[in-house]
Formats: structure tokens, C-alpha cells, sequence
């Protein structure tokens, strides 16, 4: 394991003790609270143990530290590889994060290292530097809450504007596609990167367009599965990145219910589908009238 959450927060508890400790001395209830605030509620007694019983000799019984030094917590080597890795993803760039203190490290991988065989190829471009600042002015107005005005081009190639408010960003791993999700306008509820043409910061009061559907509205869908053939893992995987809930019937069987937006129902039908009959879906009854039209359109068509 490369990363540990789990132990990476033990040692950023204990270091921010020290550091408290190389200023002040520090009490059991600081030393409580600076462990509520970096790690775990259960690891309260482990680490204040450890510390009190001089298991681990970093803060004396006076509260003070025998360290003199601010404690840092060094990457390793193959942290850093795998760092490189991440950076040659394209999408990275478009965070705007500085990775030049690995340019002489080795990746641990490279995107050559990856076939995949279940997504679109006309993803998004995101090479393209009109793409990139486009991204991070959307990305700015989700965090500040600031209203854009955006104009895209629709299907027919057409440029439409739209004054919206950005809620999220999310990312389409079938499509390949960043979409960003709004409201303030019935018209563009969801909008594709893209597409987009120019967008900037809107100047003055922002309105709600009355009567219109603010957003995306959310669906559920239950699922059983049998765990043969290694599904449940891959019904997890594929449906990683939405609200999902699992329950296990028996000793092959689950239950899942994932929640989605209306939008990604289409990409959310073909998903289902990839399975065969190691899935089954139980609810909505809309749902499965979707999935039957589909086979029956298959079927006519001799597949």
C-alpha cells in the first residue's frame, strides 16, 4: 500500500502534538483534542496511551517535547513514482498543480500501461489551453459561488447563452467527459466542457429564472446481483462515483441501490446492461420497461 489513510492520520495527529508541544506543553485534554481533530474518535486512547506510557518517547510527562525540530513527514520514493504517475494523466493539468519537484523522478506507470475497451473516443480535449482556462473559471465559481455566463454551442452547432449558477463539476469515466451541473436555467441544467465557447464571471445581481427546474433531478434504482464471476466488485467499480447503498441477502447474493441524476440515465441503462443476468432490476418499473424496450430493440435487430 503506497498511501494509508489510516496511519498517515496517526502520524499527522502526533505531529501536530509535537508541534504543539515545541510551543507549549500540552495536557491530556490538548492532546485529546488535537487527536479528535486529525485522526479518529478511536484513536483517542491508543495514541494518548502510547504517549503517557513513554511507548513512544515524543512528549515528556511535563507535556513537553524532547524533539527540537518541527517533525516532517517525508515522501518515499515509490510515493513519489506514483505521484509521477498520476501527474502524465492529462487531467491533472487542468488543476493547475506544480509537479516540477518530480521531474527527475521515474513513474511508476505510464498511461501506456492501460487498454481500455469500454469508453467513447471522442472524449474531451484537454490539451486545448481555451479547454483548460475554461475549466478552472468553472471550477473557481463552484468553490466562491459565483454565477457565470456561458455560451455553448448546442447539436445543430448553433451558440446559445445561459447565465447559471455552477453547483459541481463531475466527471463522465464512459464518456471521458468533464460535465458541469447548474441552476438558474431550466435550458442548461447540464452543461458539456465541451462545448463551451467562452464563459466568464457574471457581473451584477443574479435571478433564478421563476417557474424553471433548477436542477437535475435525482432517480434511484435497486439492483440484485449474484457474485459469480467476480460481479460484485465490478457493479462497485462501475458505479463508483455515485451515491449507492449495498446489502448482502445471502451468501451470493446483494442488493444495491444507486442514485443518480436524470441525466446519466442512458449512460446508467447501458451499465446495467454490460452485466447480463448476473444483475437484476427490481426498481423503478420505469426502469425496466427501459431495459426491456432495449432488448426488444436488440433483438429486432438480431443481436
Amino acid at each position: 500500500m503506497i498511501f494509508s489513510e489510516i496511519y498517515s492520520s496517526y502520524y499527522n495527529a502526533v505531529s501536530h502534538i509535537i508541534r504543539e508541544a515545541l510551543q507549549n506543553p500540552v495536557n491530556a485534554e490538548k492532546i485529546r483534542e488535537i487527536i479528535l481533530k486529525y485522526a479518529f474518535a478511536e484513536s483517542v486512547l491508543p495514541i494518548e496511551q502510547a504517549l503517557k506510557n513513554q511507548d513512544w518517547q515524543l512528549i515528556l510527562p511535563d507535556g513537553r517535547t524532547p524533539l527540537k525540530n518541527i517533525p516532517e513527514i517525508p515522501l518515499t520514493l515509490p510515493q513519489k513514482r506514483w505521484m509521477k504517475a498520476v501527474s502524465l494523466d492529462k487531467r491533472v493539468k487542468l488543476f493547475d498543480v506544480n509537479m516540477s519537484f518530480l521531474d527527475d523522478i521515474e513513474p511508476l506507470f505510464t498511461q501506456e500501461d492501460y487498454y481500455i475497451f469500454d469508453r467513447y473516443s471522442d472524449g474531451d480535449d484537454y490539451d486545448n489551453e481555451k479547454y483548460i482556462s475554461n475549466f478552472r473559471m468553472i471550477l473557481s465559481a463552484v468553490h466562491d459561488r459565483k454565477p457565470l455566463d456561458i455560451t455553448v454551442k448546442n447539436r445543430k452547432n448553433h451558440e446559445v447563452a445561459f447565465m447559471v449558477m455552477p453547483e459541481k463539476l463531475e466527471y463522465s469515466e464512459k464518456d471521458d467527459k468533464f460535465r458541469l451541473l447548474t441552476s438558474g436555467s431550466c435550458a442548461a441544467s447540464v452543461i458539456n466542457l465541451g462545448r463551451i465557447v467562452s464563459c466568464s464571471f457574471h457581473e451584477g445581481e443574479f435571478k433564478t429564472e421563476k417557474g424553471k427546474r433548477n436542477s437535475d433531478r435525482l432517480c434511484s434504482l435497486t439492483l440484485e446481483l449474484v457474485n459469480e464471476r467476480n460481479a460484485l466488485e465490478r457493479v462497485m467499480l462501475h458505479f463508483s462515483h455515485f451515491e449507492k447503498t449495498a446489502e448482502k441477502l445471502d451468501e451470493k447474493h446483494y442488493r444495491l441501490t444507486i442514485r443518480y441524476a436524470q441525466s446519466d440515465e442512458t449512460e446508467i441503462l447501458i451499465r446495467v446492461l454490460s452485466f447480463g443476468p448476473l444483475v437484476r432490476v427490481t426498481a423503478p418499473e420505469r426502469f425496466i420497461k427501459m431495459i426491456q424496450k432495449r432488448l426488444k430493440r436488440q433483438k429486432s435487430c438480431g443481436l
